[in-house]
């Protein structure tokens, strides 16, 4: 345990006023008493027993800075955004993403890195701090963060799977398995190898979620390993998961860079690229366009699940916050251009084989049927062909339309992209299990650079509550890490992949945009912009000027609230479905969701929304008796200094005593005055901090007299000063 000594403090303005004001005839006074702000220069670190450990801090700025970026660029920037490209205008919505970003992303990015670092405390300590009533900001991003770090694993769990068979050869998804007779299986042939290996071998999918089938065993040892993992890397806080970033963070950029230069070499990467970034300017007329470009920045920086605030509260006060947040803004657009880029080029290439194939089974055909000469196959001779064939006897004949731009069209999203159309392009490329190892390497860290950070952020938030930041954090991280994976067994049913995208659809969306619209409002109108402008300034000698100012307090909180409104509507409207898999056809379904599981959809999204109003109105009509220490113990956590330090330890000494009642103002609770204690109390108790603090003004006898209290325990040491 650590304590600290003051080797030096000099007055700085917030001195109290003496408490001894008994004049001794020469105009001096007796005692003085003086509470210093902290001053990182003048404390030194020191072991005494019974001390508390300081916050963690980072190690050096390379830490922190890869850490941010490990968490911020994650595998929404290789499997989401390249889609979104795509799907809406192609170089077109690089527009709305970079406006978004600047309107949007940036100035919420600096809102929770700033307010971490100036408070040095977690999502829950922040908003107790700024107000009580706003404690239940922090009780929300918790919980929607359990929730996202539910399913998050599992994704890291099938890439675990994958990259196992990645050491195989040939690759087990490079070809369809045979029955007894020799055949392909029905179910193979029907869909495609990469399709059959992620729906059968895999995920051994169900008919439906009403059907789910039993566990599979596979998916729960790479479960469990999965969390084994993560707890090993989280288990001491920054102290060990910083040491795993520079790996997390650095390697999927050496991997992207592979696959950059291995794919612009390919056959048809260039026609993938200009498929992709060829703009049609034509689709910014359309609003979802720019709520895809919206809605990509906010999920793209993982905003709003506390973990921005527990890495900023991680940094010393006279951080360059303000530069930190534009250097990752930009290093996490950059990066999900590049990325863009490497996947389209390698899916140029898939798409290329794809037509060359679709091709040579066309001409087999034309050659049985008479329609082509068979010395002469040549381009022109199949297209000639093909003219000359009308519409019935395409169907007839079964020709398939071989266009390179429909198999560009046909680009999937989210696990589609990752588990089989990219595994589908990996068994083309020559040496085809050494590709799949470094891909499925880079999502794994990927994968994993993100968990640590929403883990990070869930612990910290905890860890300010009085009771959890007792018990050793290694403990509180095994208890979570056990409870994660035994809730997670409902992935590794059949049904496995449905619940992800159900929890993907409903627990981290509208309760994250609530969250990050709460957090706007608290900081910028509650904590006041002046105020947050002017720690900006304090820490970073740069004073946020009429762009911050804008954006925070009207831009920013129109678009959130517009991401919240939309989402609501999209979600009434269409009626939710999700995409089951049908072995018999071979192909993926859409069913409704059963009215049991959209019961507990609706629960989850009210589990993370209604703690805000709750919190409220429990704190403002004090209808809680007992309440968890949360506001007290953050504010000794950020205003503690040296010399204020074992009189406040005092104070804890005592409310451990005190029968166990934790109550206090933080859900609600009784805040206790002076006539809460009875006269026996006051002799037989020890006069402590915030007794002193809350101590009425008596007579005039009485009010000139310092009274200092007799306590059985001597808990600190007095000293008297002849001033």
């Amino acid at each position: 345990m650590a304590a600290t000594k003051i080797i030096d403090a000099p007055r700085n303005g917030h001195e109290m006023a003496p408490l001894n004001t008994r004049a001794r005839g020469d105009g001096t006074h007796g005692v003085t008493i003086v509470l210093t702000a902290p001053q990182r220069n003048s404390v030194q670190s020191v072991d005494i027993p019974g001390g508390e450990p300081e916050r963690a801090a980072w190690s050096g700025k390379m830490q922190f800075f890869l850490s941010i970026i490990g968490y911020s660029v994650g595998l929404g920037n290789i499997w989401r955004f390249p889609y979104l490209c795509q799907q809406n205008g192609g170089g077109a919505f690089l527009i709305p993403f970079m406006i978004m970003l600047i309107l949007e992303g940036i100035p919420l990015f600096l809102i929770e890195l700033g307010i971490g670092q100036r408070m040095r405390l977690g999502a829950l300590g922040v908003w107790n701090t700024i107000h009580p009533w706003l404690g239940g900001i922090g009780i929300s991003s918790c919980i929607v963060t359990l929730f996202v770090a539910l399913y998050y694993n599992v994704i890291i769990t099938w890439v675990f799977f994958y990259l196992f068979n990645s050491f195989r050869y040939p690759l087990p998804w490079s070809t369809c398995p045979t029955n007894s007779t020799g055949f392909e299986l029905e179910e193979c042939a029907k869909s495609s190898e990469t399709t059959y290996f992620w729906y059968r071998t895999t995920l051994d999918a169900a008919p439906s979620m009403d059907e789910p089938g039993g566990l599979k065993w596979w998916i729960v040892l790479c479960l469990l390993l999965s969390w084994t993992i993560v707890f090993f890397i989280v288990m001491k806080g920054i102290q060990s998961s910083g040491k795993v970033v520079y790996f997390t963070s650095l390697f999927p950029y050496i991997v992207l860079t592979i696959f950059f230069i291995r794919g612009i070499t390919l056959r048809g990467a260039g026609a993938g690229l200009m498929h992709m970034y060829t703009p049609k300017v034509e689709k910014l007329l359309e609003p979802t366009v720019w709520l895809d470009a919206a809605t990509q920045v906010f999920y793209s920086f993982g905003l709003a699940f506390g973990s921005l605030i527990a890495f900023g509260s991680y940094n010393t006060p006279k951080n360059n916050c303000v530069r930190d947040v534009l250097l990752v803004s930009v290093c996490n657009a950059v990066t999900a251009i590049y990325a863009s880029v490497v996947i389209f080029a390698i899916l140029g290439f898939k798409a290329t084989v794809n037509v060359d194939r679709c091709i040579a089974s066309n001409t087999e055909i034309l050659v049985k049927s008479n329609l082509l000469a068979r010395n002469d196959t040549t381009t022109v001779a199949y297209e000639h062909a093909m003219s000359q064939v009308n519409t019935t006897e395409l169907s007839r004949l079964q020709l398939s339309e071989c266009s390179l731009a429909h198999e560009l069209d046909n680009a999937a999203e989210g696990t589609g992209l990752a588990f089989i159309v990219f595994t589908q392009a990996i068994v083309e490329l020559p040496g085809a299990p050494f590709w799949a190892v470094l891909f499925f390497t880079m999502l794994l860290s990927l994968g994993l650079g993100s968990q640590i950070g929403i883990l990070e952020g869930m612990l910290c938030t905890l860890f300010d509550i009085d009771i959890v930041k007792r018990v050793k954090k290694q403990h509180v991280t095994g208890v979570v890490c056990l409870f994660c994976f035994i809730v997670g067994f409902i992935f590794c049913t059949g049904a496995g992949e449905y619940w992800l995208k159900m929890f993907d659809s409903f627990a981290g969306t509208i309760g994250l945009v609530v969250v990050a619209l709460m957090e706007m409002i608290a900081v910028i109108f509650i904590y006041g912009h002046e105020r947050f402008t002017e720690d900006i300034y304090q820490m970073t000698g740069y004073r946020p000027g009429r762009y911050w100012q804008w954006t925070w307090r009207y831009i920013g909180p129109v678009i959130m609230v517009c991401i919240l409104a939309s989402s609501i509507i999209f979600m009434v409207i269409r009626n939710p479905t999700y995409g089951a898999w049908n072995a018999d056809l071979g192909m993926i379904e859409q069913k409704d969701y059963p009215n049991w599981v959209m019961g507990i959809a609706l629960s989850m999204i009210l589990a993370g929304v209604l703690p805000m109003p709750i919190v409220f109105l429990m704190r403002s009509f004090q209808c809680l008796k007992v309440d968890l220490d949360i506001h007290q113990g953050s504010i000794r956590r950020n205003e503690t200094t040296a010399s204020t330090k074992e009189m406040i330890d005092n104070d804890d000494d005592e409310d451990e005593d005190d029968e166990n009642d934790f109550s206090g103002p933080a859900l609600g609770g009784h805040v206790k005055t002076q006539s809460d204690f009875s006269d026996d109390e006051e002799e037989d108790k020890p006069m402590t901090m915030r007794m002193m603090m809350m101590r009425p003004t008596t007579t005039a006898k009485t009010a000139n007299v310092l009274n200092v209290p007799t306590s059985r325990r001597p808990n600190f040491k007095k000293e008297a000063y002849d001033v």
